[in-house]
């Protein structure tokens, strides 16, 4: 599965990440110019985990995006559907709970968590409006859903910029340090496709999340969306 066009088989998805699990972290550093570092630093601000809390981490991959939860105190569950990257977590973070599950399935009763988020996983979901609900019914009324997802520059002239650099230079950057580079082509795609930042913060609040606003980062190149649930 490398085309964006295409629909996004749970199976073909999974089998993707999987090929590019051992060095995910790595080829996200460098095709996004250490950038993602950046992003997850502002995940971690923006969640504001506490003690005792129960924090989903979905698509959590090797687990790497769920260590600030922890590290502030709060149960995470990091969540995925790809096995492959559960597997590479395992070996890296053996103590982190990491759970097969699918985003438009969740494998957690209602009411299960003071707050839940995705970073750079939403885009792949085949159905992202059940995937919302699924977020929100899972839930505490009250808690918190934090959704990080590459979006689009606001800027004109920089997103022309930027987009050349998504379709031109990101698979020839990512030929050179990934196993997969066919993956990184979807990927591109993908975020070329995916809706503005207004958007997404309307089928947030179709989903039934409230309070829902957004924040962009790097000019709009990432957006932090969030909300919360009645």
């Amino acid at each position: 599965m490398n085309r964006a066009s295409l629909d996004k088989q749970p199976h073909d998805v999974a089998s993707m990440f999987d090929k590019v699990a051992k060095n995910y972290d790595l080829t996200n550093d460098v095709i996004s110019l250490g950038q993602d570092r950046r992003w997850r630093k502002q995940v971690a601000r923006a969640l504001d985990a506490r003690p005792g809390e129960k924090v989903l981490d979905l698509a959590a991959g090797t687990g790497t995006s769920s260590l600030p939860f922890a590290q502030a105190g709060a149960f995470v569950v990091p969540c995925d559907f790809s096995l492959g990257m559960l597997q590479e977590g395992k070996k890296r973070h053996p103590w982190l709970p990491l759970t097969a599950g699918d985003a438009t399935k969740l494998p957690f009763r209602d009411d299960a968590f003071d707050a839940v988020t995705i970073s750079f996983g939403l885009r792949n979901v085949q159905d992202t409006d059940r995937a919302l609900r699924e977020l929100n019914r899972v839930t505490k009324p009250g808690g918190r859903v934090l959704i990080c997802e590459f979006s689009h520059p606001t800027w004109g002239p920089f997103r022309t910029v930027y987009e050349e650099y998504l379709m031109r230079a990101l698979p020839p950057l990512a030929r050179q340090v990934c196993s997969n580079p066919e993956a990184y082509e979807y990927l591109a795609e993908s975020i070329e496709s995916w809706p503005e930042q207004d958007e997404l913060a309307a089928m947030l609040q179709k989903a039934g999340w409230s309070k829902v606003a957004w924040r962009n980062l790097s000019g709009g190149i990432v957006a932090l969306h969030r909300g919360t649930k009645p």
